[in-house]
């Protein structure tokens, strides 16, 4: 750890600021527990890869990478795909709800009348 170069400062304290703000949200009951303990372990890890990137040299090397930044460009992409995807979805049933509720309400208004 003599070395750290500015890049792994930068996601050393962007991973401790993630960290609190999970917490906030946790405390603000915004996440429940098992969302909270899912953030805390995916924050851990960002840290400890950004202070220590050479704990993915064997996952690299396993996986035929030259190196642990286009492995981590890959899961980056990856990551990014499914959380788009299921913001999606969660979108689409929202949407299907909203519908349905403002159908409900336009017909109840219009039996009042």
């Amino acid at each position: 750890m003599a070395n750290i170069l500015g890049i792994q400062i930068i996601g050393f304290l962007f991973g401790l600021f993630m960290l609190y703000y999970s917490f906030l949200n946790y405390k603000r009951k915004e996440f429940v527990t098992k969302e909270f303990i899912f953030w805390v372990v995916l924050w851990i890890i960002f840290v400890l890869v950004a202070v220590f990137p050479s704990i993915l040299d064997p996952i690299v090397k396993g996986v035929g990478f030259l190196r642990a930044l286009d492995l981590l460009t890959i899961v980056g992409f990856l990551f990014l795909i499914a959380a788009i995807f299921y913001t999606y979805t969660i979108t689409k049933k929202n949407q299907k709800k909203l519908e349905a509720i403002v159908r409900e309400m336009a017909v109840k208004k219009s039996r009042n009348r």
